[in-house]
């Protein structure tokens, strides 16, 4: 095995260095003001747009996309990038229509949202979906694959990667939103520069095996080798369809999961609710133009990856225990680069990780503390005590999370587990929150029982066809959350109309619609992006 040369370690540790010593300079100036759970757990009014952007992308992007998503390349190809450019569209949405109404109502959590617009109830059932969420999915999953693609690249082992990985997120989420949204900045820039070497030198290896004299010749060669790769859009019949099926990812289930993940989602929204609306929403764009520079970065690899393997390429590193293992398409390219740039691929790598990680921690803090803590165990908290109980959150969370992580092996594809099972409680949370937002009339009572149905009706869903002893076929799980929330906006609709006091709901948002007038600049850069996925989806339908 190729592993790190002592080259390599340098470049890593001045990474290291840099990224630690701006987190704590951040910190120590931030701690010369002192530390209030606003500025702890959201860095209130303190963060620029470019930082914004900067850190929603740093917590998005992890080991899943790196590793994950690079795997879903190498097996299924261009098609998984719908996640990312469908995402910048998403994040135009929610910039317009979603962070005016947080900031107009000064909201600082997604349970605080839920429990003014309905109630106490609703807010912490959902606060608990969360946090289960967070741990035993997002974070447990980030700890393995990060864990596995260290252990890949340097030859250390599993456990101690593990442990490595909690020691660094820690150190950065510790301190603060306002030291995670900075650092950030600087994780993005490194993750970015290293998967951009990666993709160069991967697409180079294509053009040298495939005696081509320029690196982006290998761009045809790819698409001539590996036809079925380059297709956005996959058919009934298609090995994949049921990961991706077909139109859903243009008007289905993929909307709600991005409208779920970037418009209603703790770790995410967090970075612009301490900000005013023109930076949030200025973040909001920067993190959409970042968002589709993603697949280059990590898709184009993967399927780099498939078709060397196709021409007889590291047989061998691909199979674990006799099984073609995608998700080992990205640590195999990585092994190949040459030293230095190993080592800046590998930190890029380390930053996407540990970025994520600090920021899922902090919402896990900030949803536990401000929403379980503060209001069910100690009413009269004082700020110094509910830091010190968000820190200590983020503490419990990653040992659970650590000791769960093994158990993801049995998986080939870890972002498609991700996204399924995150996508058992997207319909309903989307559902809340969408009537929520645009229709007073809803009910607290419709919201808990849209709450209470959306993980068993996801649940019926994806064992019908088993249930039914094959009478009905399997459904794609993009297919089951557009089912599901047709179904709940149905009764929440049916509880809402049904209610009579519903017609002077006083807990129902008043929405006015110079809200959602945006500047000029911000109209033509979402022209821009829309205009750039249109062609992006028309050339590789």
């Amino acid at each position: 095995m190729n592993h790190l040369t002592v080259f390599d370690y340098v470049v890593f540790l001045i990474y290291f260095i840099i990224v630690s010593g701006y987190g704590y300079w951040v910190y120590w100036n931030k701690k010369k003001t002192g530390t209030s759970t606003k500025d702890y757990f959201l860095a209130e009014g303190s963060l620029t747009w470019w930082a914004i952007g900067a850190s929603i992308i740093a917590s998005n992007i992890s080991a899943e996309h790196f590793i994950g998503m690079s795997g879903s390349g190498f097996a299924m190809g261009l098609a998984i990038a719908s996640y990312e450019w469908m995402a910048a569209a998403t994040l135009i949405i929610v910039a317009v229509f979603f962070l005016p109404i947080y900031l107009k109502n000064k909201i600082y959590t997604m349970p605080q949202f839920l429990s003014g617009r309905y109630n106490n109830t609703v807010s912490t059932l959902m606060a608990v979906f969360w946090l289960l969420v967070y741990v035993f999915v997002n974070l447990t999953s980030i700890f393995f694959l990060g864990a596995i693609a260290i252990e890949t690249i340097t030859g250390i082992p599993f456990n101690t990667c593990i442990i490595a990985l909690a020691v660094f997120s820690a150190l950065i989420t510790l301190g603060g939103m306002k030291v995670i949204g900075y650092t950030d900045v600087i994780q993005v820039f490194v993750l970015v520069a290293g998967g951009l070497v990666t993709c160069y030198m991967a697409l180079n290896m294509v053009s040298d095996k495939f005696s081509i004299d320029t690196v982006l010749g290998a761009l045809p060669v790819l698409r001539e080798q590996a036809g079925d790769h380059f297709h956005m859009i996959f058919h009934k019949g298609d090995k994949f369809y049921s990961e991706l099926p077909g139109i859903a990812v243009l008007v289905g289930g993929l909307w709600i999961n991005n409208l779920n993940y970037w418009g209603c989602n703790q770790y995410i929204v967090q970075r612009a609710l301490g900000a005013d609306l023109k930076t949030g929403r200025s973040g909001l764009l920067f993190a959409a133009f970042l968002k589709m520079l993603i697949p280059v970065i990590v898709v184009i690899p993967g399927i780099c990856a498939y078709v060397l393997y196709q021409k007889g390429y590291f047989q061998q590193e691909m199979m674990d225990n006799g099984v073609v293992k995608p998700d080992h398409a990205y640590p195999v390219l990585m092994n190949l680069l040459p030293a230095g740039l190993k080592g800046l691929a590998f930190a890029a790598l380390t930053a996407a990780i540990v970025a994520s990680l600090a920021g899922k921690c902090n919402s896990i803090a900030t949803i536990f503390t401000l929403d379980i803590y503060k209001k069910f165990i100690n009413q009269g908290a004082s700020e110094k005590k509910m830091v010190n109980v968000g820190r200590w959150s983020v503490v419990i969370a990653s040992l659970i999370a650590i000791v769960i992580a093994p158990a993801l092996r049995s998986f080939d594809q870890v972002y498609q587990f991700i996204q399924e099972y995150v996508g058992f409680i997207s319909p309903g949370v989307f559902a809340i929150f969408l009537l929520g937002f645009f229709w007073k009339r809803t009910t607290s009572k419709a919201a808990l029982t849209a709450a209470l149905l959306t993980i068993p009706l996801s649940t019926l869903f994806k064992f019908l066809p088993e249930i039914s002893q094959g009478a009905i076929e399997p459904i794609p799980f993009l297919n089951r959350m557009s089912w599901v929330f047709c179904i709940i906006i149905a009764v929440m609709v049916l509880i809402t109309l049904s209610d009579p006091k519903s017609k002077n709901n006083p807990q129902g948002l008043e929405i006015d619609t110079k809200m959602f007038k945006v500047s000029p600049s911000f109209m033509v850069a979402s022209v821009l992006i829309c205009g750039v996925l249109a062609a992006l989806y028309t050339v590789f339908w």
